[in-house]
């Protein structure tokens, strides 16, 4: 099987940019196999892989439950943060500049890390998320701190209409003085969904303005789904 560091630098990085700066979000296919999908799911259930497990109906957040891995990450989950982020860092950093943002991210992610860490923000933010039947995500976003990265990732774990059915990732653009509008996706297994932690950029007619971006879950009709969310920046707790 090839590596997935190398099925990563195979992929259509330019196409993704411009879907991410278009739409906000850009859909990246076949990036883990069947194999490395059923791993994770499997180690769901392990003791000394997680720091803490999150009930969604006890805060409102929907329902389903979650669990925030510890360092150190698996190396596949490693491999990926840190192959994926410096493709991303030339977008985010266009879009602080288009929208007069102060901000300038480092080219790689050990630099975020340390920035992170100068800002109290030391905890691991990459979780796995099950659901069961009826089980759905609020819409919301993953900020955790002062410092955070402006684009994330979702790899879908199991098959849509054979594992589950519902369950859809709902994307909502905030659009200023407009109606929202709703994106709802439905990628395979193995796919990997680049989206907008927060914002993106829109031209205007008066220059570029900002759009806020909010995502979460359908409910699910039937069956048990699982993700994997890597989110780039570090959580203070």
């Amino acid at each position: 099987m090839q590596p997935i560091i190398e099925r990563l630098q195979t992929k259509d990085w330019t196409r993704t940019a411009t879907h991410l700066h278009e739409q906000g979000y850009a859909l990246v296919p076949g990036v883990l196999n069947k194999k490395e999908c059923d791993t994770l799911i499997e180690a769901y259930e392990a003791d000394n892989t997680y720091r803490k497990t999150i009930t969604m109906e006890r805060y409102r957040f929907g329902k389903g439950e979650y669990k925030y891995f510890r360092y150190p990450l698996p190396d596949l989950i490693t491999t990926i943060r840190q192959t994926v982020y410096p493709y991303l860092v030339p977008i985010a950093n266009k879009w602080m500049e288009v929208l007069n943002i102060p901000q300038t991210f480092p080219a790689a992610h050990t630099a975020l890390q340390a920035l992170c860490k100068e800002h109290g923000q030391m905890q691991p933010t990459i979780l796995i998320l099950k659901y069961g039947e009826g089980g759905f995500n609020t819409l919301h976003q993953d900020l955790y701190g002062d410092v955070y990265f402006p684009m994330q990732a979702v790899l879908f774990l199991n098959e849509a209409g054979e594992d589950y059915t519902g369950g859809e990732f709902v994307l909502t653009e905030q659009i200023p003085r407009a109606q929202s509008k709703a994106n709802v996706l439905q990628p395979r297994r193995g796919d990997m969904l680049l989206f907008t932690t927060n914002f993106r950029p829109v031209k205007g007619s008066k220059g570029y303005y900002r759009v806020n971006m909010k995502h979460g879950v359908s409910p699910l009709h039937n069956g048990q789904r699982y993700t994997l969310g890597i989110i780039f920046h570090d959580a203070q707790t």
